[in-house]
């Protein structure tokens, strides 16, 4: 496995084995949420005088502590300990409890492996301790199993959050990554032409100078006439062939000749890497795939590629070639988002370009929504 696959793998293993930052928006939604529960818990102070404070000072201090999740999850946790544990030496730990249960999403959002079974064990022995009475009178387990349910929702909510930000740092790395390999590919490419000028359009044009030279001789013109056409054709026919492989030749990647077994193993390693499967059906190095349409095909699987993922939903990605007698097919399956990325709107130039390629050869081409996925075909005639 090459050193950027193995980047990618290292990348799409999900471990809680560092501590992780709130974002700004979820920052604000937490001090918003901390600030609504004191207001709350004020409002019942002084709508309810004369009553003990200790309950209701408890609690604003439970919420409180949720905002040091901000800073360090690790000591917001600790802190959420010492307020449960006080509300129990109060004798009523139910808000407490309930403040603790919620707190199951910041901690799997934010915290690591250890925090993680530190919590759930602290979570599991107040649970205890409540259904044993201890804390409050009456309460039946019933209710303790309510907290658990809670806890279990509002932790699934955290790791959820987290997975998503994961892939989409994950994506932006592959798409840094792309980018770089994009602009490498485009100065190679940007050499490769100039060595092609040099070593055949540029011998070419040498021969028509010297043969200028001697058209002024009656004995000679007839010869040179000649070579000045011939190299003047040569010139236009490795010109033409030069602008053909600039034009068809794969960009971005590791495949500039166009090999479409190759551009296929590139994309298995990226979708791989994205946590796609990936199916082939047929064989792209059949030999009797014509090597013009071989460059077109490569490089639709690389556009494709491309689209895929930024675009594609979880699921199985499908290749499946067709060789024919008289055309060659391509169709590309890849899962419909399940969430559309307005984050990365298309402007659609990748698919105009690949159905400018195909309609040249006078082909076939269609992408669109089919059935449950995205599919792209392609059909190419052979001759």
């Amino acid at each position: 496995m090459s050193t950027h696959a193995e980047r990618a793998d290292r990348l799409l293993r999900f471990q809680l084995s560092r501590t992780e930052a709130l974002n700004r928006p979820e920052r604000g939604v937490l001090l918003a949420l901390i600030a609504g529960s004191v207001v709350l818990d004020l409002v019942g102070v002084f709508s309810a005088p004369g009553g003990s404070l200790v309950q209701p000072v408890l609690s604003i201090v439970t919420t409180l502590t949720f905002a040091l999740y901000i800073w360090s999850p690790l000591i917001a946790t600790a802190a959420l300990g010492v307020a449960v544990g006080l509300s129990f030496l109060a004798g009523d730990a139910t808000g407490a409890l309930l403040a603790g249960s919620i707190a199951a999403g910041p901690v799997l959002r934010l915290g690591t492996t250890p925090l993680l079974i530190g919590y759930t064990g602290g979570l599991l022995v107040s649970s205890a301790l409540l259904a044993y009475g201890y804390g409050t009178g009456g309460l039946t387990s019933t209710n303790v199993a309510l907290y658990l349910i809670i806890a279990t929702v509002a932790g699934g909510v955290g790791l959820a959050l987290r997975m998503s930000y994961a892939r989409g740092h994950r994506l932006e790395h592959e798409l840094a990554e792309r980018a770089k390999h994009e602009r490498e590919a485009i100065l190679a490419e940007r050499r490769w032409i100039a060595g092609e000028l040099h070593d055949s359009i540029a011998h070419h044009l040498t021969i028509v100078a010297l043969h200028v030279q001697l058209l002024d001789d009656d004995t000679a013109r007839p010869g040179s006439q000649d070579a000045i056409r011939i190299a003047a054709r040569k010139a236009l026919s490795d010109l033409r062939f030069v602008i053909q492989l600039a034009e068809d030749a794969p960009r971005g990647t590791g495949v500039p000749s166009g090999d479409l077994s190759a551009a296929i193993d590139e994309a298995r390693d990226e979708f791989a890497a994205a946590g796609h499967t990936v199916a082939c059906i047929g064989d792209p190095t059949d030999e009797s795939i014509p090597r013009g349409v071989e460059i077109i095909l490569a490089r639709i699987v690389r556009e494709s590629a491309t689209n895929i993922l930024k675009y594609a939903g979880p699921g199985e990605v499908r290749f499946t070639l067709e060789v024919g007698a008289d055309s060659i097919g391509l169709e590309i399956r890849s899962p419909l988002p399940t969430v559309p990325r307005r984050d990365m709107p298309s402007t659609g130039t990748g698919l105009n370009r690949m159905a400018e390629r195909v309609l040249g050869v006078s082909g076939e081409f269609s992408a669109g929504p089919a059935e449950d996925c995205w599919l792209v075909s392609t059909r190419l005639p052979v001759s």
